[in-house]
């Protein structure tokens, strides 16, 4: 634990002077202070010559001093054995680090005693300590280990209880009421998505084996497999929401935690039967001496009922979060909000829409966070730290008020990073209810949803007079930012969940390497009605967001989305700028939600127009930031004072973790292999990545590369025989474990041709510019598109690659340097293994200012 202190360092002296500075709390001239340090002791004074020990115990010593009270704690880790549970007694104390000192509020316990157990296999094993009786996290030297996990071994037909398995292997296992059955969502790529929803990754336990028969957990398995039909529109259910049960015929996508799963450096399980701990080390690790923390609370601090409360400079670390290891699993719905308790398909949240449906419309079950205020008032969380964290870092509730969290760093989390408000409390004129005036500024999330990547980095549901400013967000496996519910409903034409949202401001805000592994999201994600009028809606504005990994959209204002403002955003090399209209059954205009979209500068987005009540004009085409205005670019994300979070490092250098999502499509020897990128680099970047066969092929790809084709060739493959493939991702402390492998496939000898003429083209002009647009030919040839050659009439040329091309979506290029009131053509070619193909000529256009 020691480690993560010391890593820990760079960061807390600047953050603690720079939040106590921005937010004008003294730090000095309190009323009282109370002194706490991990070898203090409980029945001291709690002075700075007699500190006490816990957190509690300075809680008790501070409540007595009463408001303006000040506890200060010493550097080291206090291991707390049970939450610290604030109220309004609580309130007008101030939490803070020592001058100099970086202490940790943790809530693990360190595994030691480690053996070889056994040789063969290199697996390690201690006894779990006397309170680590269940956990789903396990951290070595503060880096994240994998919860032992593989593909399914076996054959499964899904069964109305779970599935009937063609050989008992699995009831052999050593503890098979462990086992989870995982269903990752994303874009289904050369293969296909599993779960409730691209955007998904739902979990369900095991409830038990009995030869080949594997019933699952309840009420999981019924929470993702029922939907309540909508008689009106046959293909939707209900709830509008995804799929009316788990896609790809109930296929999980892997499993996790068994024994015999345990092959891969990096990965642990715990035996809850006989009390051990085991472990596969990775390279240069020895579990004899390394720091392994097992989180056993699921709440490291909590608070309600309560007002001006600061904490500052601390570390809340190691906490886990159990729910989805019971019966209710994880039936996501989106962003780790999820359906819970028994027939809960049926009812919950389905308020008007099903019988016995529980009001509001869209309120299911919230993710916990390991830290969490309710019917709170000015909060602060400044110069903080939250990582190894196992549910959602930060949860400020329903009716938490006036909270600012500034200066602070969100990292190896489980769940979401942030999240401010709920969906359970929609409409309300108590003010103390609304969840209101809340400012989250200058934090950097960054490797967040690792272990549950419907994920968000900050999430956001019903809340008004929030203010999102200056974070830097990155390596998130869906979307960066989500703000506002229940939407949905507009699908069918019915109005969205009326909520109290208003006045909510996301602005200049540094987005990028999002959607590393979900689809259908975006940077910055809206759902539901946003305000009453365009002026009191949401604002979105001045936000630089790039590298975006899957599909979606830089801005997405999705179903029910109503009077937002889109100005002044830069947003490049991503698969789409904004999207979209929607239907608005509530209020008319024309019968659409009105939006007001201008002064962006993007990549390919939509032309000047008024339809359907979205305003867009004077927004300019980019190629890159270089097109777009310094003054936008260089303020987005932290401001100058808060930049030194950047290199702030909670665990030792480590290897890349793997990535999620490996697919493959084969040809006349060979195949592409298609994989995501990690959402933990490790603490310094991926340099390249190893693909490898299972016959022995390898083929490499830097990371460069990987980004601009988004494929790796392997050769030398024999026909008529079948092939997966696994990869492996480098960093500068070097190689880390081998991806799951991806579906087989078998390369085939075969007639291919070249492909037909892109279809769908059309350009837009703009300012010196033009996007030109296309879709795949509607024959290709026996071969995928995996690229584009696009010539302007001006002879510049655009070779377009990436996952977008890959997936068979509109595709796009961008051509700027062109000369306003001069006409230009486009030409348009496919490119697949067996050459460029027939070209397609654009009608003329002629660039002009917008």
């Amino acid at each position: 634990m020691s480690g993560s202190r010391v890593w820990f360092g760079a960061l807390s002296a600047l953050a603690l002077a720079v939040g106590a500075v921005a937010t004008g709390v003294a730090t000095a001239a309190t009323a009282a202070t109370v002194f706490v340090s991990p070898s203090g002791d409980d029945s001291a004074a709690g002075t700075a010559t007699a500190p006490v020990r816990s957190l509690t115990r300075a809680r008790d010593l501070a409540r007595a001093q009463g408001p303006g009270t000040t506890v200060q704690l010493a550097d080291g880790t206090y291991r707390l054995t049970s939450p610290l549970t604030l109220d309004g007694r609580d309130s007008g104390i101030t939490w803070t680090a020592a001058p100099g000192a970086h202490p940790v509020a943790s809530g693990g316990v360190r595994v030691t005693g480690w053996s070889l157990a056994d040789p063969a296999k290199g697996l390690w094993s201690a006894a779990a300590p006397a309170r680590l009786t269940d956990t789903r996290q396990l951290y070595v030297n503060g880096v994240r280990a994998q919860r032992a996990r593989g593909p399914v071994p076996v054959a499964l037909k899904a069964t109305a209880t779970g599935y009937t398995a063609a050989s008992p292997v699995m009831s052999t296992w050593h503890d098979p009421s462990g086992v989870e059955f995982v269903y990752t969502g994303g874009d289904g790529l050369w293969g296909t998505w599993y779960g409730l929803g691209p955007w998904t990754e739902a979990r369900c336990p095991v409830g038990g084996i009995s030869g080949t028969t594997i019933t699952m957990a309840q009420p999981c398995w019924d929470n993702s497999t029922k939907r309540p039909p909508d008689p009106n529109h046959p293909t939707r259910s209900i709830g509008e929401v995804g799929p009316g049960d788990l896609h790809a015929g109930r296929q999980p996508a892997y499993v996790e935690n068994a024994l015999e799963l345990l092959d891969q450096p990096g990965e642990w399980y715990l035996d809850r039967t006989a009390g051990r701990v085991w472990y596969l080390p990775r390279a240069g690790e020895d579990p004899r001496s390394a720091d392994i923390e097992a989180p056993v609370l699921e709440t490291l601090v909590s608070g309600k009922s309560l007002h001006d409360v600061t904490f500052s400079g601390i570390q809340f670390a190691y906490a886990t979060w159990l729910r989805p290891g019971t019966g209710e699993g994880l039936s996501e719905v989106q962003a780790t909000i999820s359906l819970t308790g028994k027939g809960a398909w049926a009812t919950q949240g389905l308020c008007g829409q099903a019988p016995g449906g529980t009001c509001p419309f869209g309120g299911w079950t919230k993710a916990p966070g390991n830290v969490t205020f309710n019917h709170a008032t000015g909060i602060r969380f400044t110069g903080d730290a939250f990582v190894h964290l196992g549910a959602a870092g930060l949860d400020l509730g329903d009716g938490t008020r006036n909270a600012l969290v500034q200066g602070n760093v969100f990292t190896d989390i489980a769940g979401n990073g942030i999240q401010v408000g709920g969906v359970d409390v929609a409409q309300t004129s108590v003010a103390t209810e609304q969840t209101a005036g809340n400012r989250i500024l200058d934090n950097h999330i960054s490797s967040v949803a690792e272990d549950y990547h419907g994920g968000i980095g900050i999430l956001v549901g019903y809340a008004r007079d929030t203010t999102i400013s200056h974070n830097q967000i990155d390596h998130v496996p869906y979307s960066a930012i989500s703000i506002g519910w229940g939407g949905w409903l507009d699908k069918v034409g019915k109005p969205a969940q009326p909520n109290y949202s208003a006045g909510n401001t996301i602005a200049n805000n540094l987005i990028f390497d999002h959607m590393l592994l979900l689809s259908d999201g975006a940077g910055v994600y809206t759902n539901g009605i946003t305000g009453p009028s365009l002026s009191a809606g949401e604002h979105i504005t001045g936000n630089v967001i790039h590298d975006q990994a899957g599909p979606g959209n830089a801005i997405y204002t999705d179903n029910g989305a109503a009077n937002i403002t889109i100005t002044n955003n830069v947003l490049y090399n991503v698969f789409h700028s904004w999207a979209g209209r929607h239907t608005d059954t509530t209020a008319g205009n024309g019968n659409f939600d009105p939006e007001d979209i201008e002064h962006n500068w993007w990549e390919g987005g939509d032309p000047p127009s008024s339809a359907k009540a979205v305003s867009l004009a004077h927004n300019q085409l980019i190629t890159g930031p270089s097109g777009a205005p310094r003054s936008i670019v260089d303020s987005a994300g932290l401001e100058p004072a808060y930049r030194g979070l950047l290199s702030a490092a909670f665990a030792a250098p480590a290897a890349p973790t793997p990535s999620d999502r490996v697919s493959a499509t084969a040809g006349d020897g060979f195949a592409y292999v298609a994989f995501t990128r990690p959402v933990s680099e490790g603490g310094s970047a991926v340099t390249r990545y190893t693909v490898t066969s299972s016959g022995g092929q390898q083929a490499t790809i830097s990371a460069a590369d990987l980004r601009r084709l988004g494929y790796v060739k392997v050769g030398g493959l024999t026909n008529g025989t079948s092939y997966t493939f696994t990869v492996t991702a480098t960093n500068a402390t070097g190689t880390g474990p081998a991806s799951l492998p991806s579906p087989p496939v078998k390369p085939a000898t075969g007639t291919v041709t070249r492909p037909g003429a892109p279809t769908g083209l059309h350009v837009t002009g703009g300012d010196g510019a033009a996007a030109v647009f296309f879709k795949p030919p509607a024959s290709t040839g026996g071969s995928p598109v995996i690229a584009y050659r696009v010539t302007a009439s001006t002879g510049a040329t655009a070779t377009v690659t990436g996952r977008l091309v890959l997936l068979g979506k509109e595709a796009f290029a961008v051509f700027d340097g062109l000369s306003n009131g001069t006409a230009v053509t486009f030409t348009v070619a496919a490119v697949t293994a067996a050459g460029t193909g027939t070209t397609v000529t654009s009608g003329p256009v002629t660039p002009g200012p917008v």
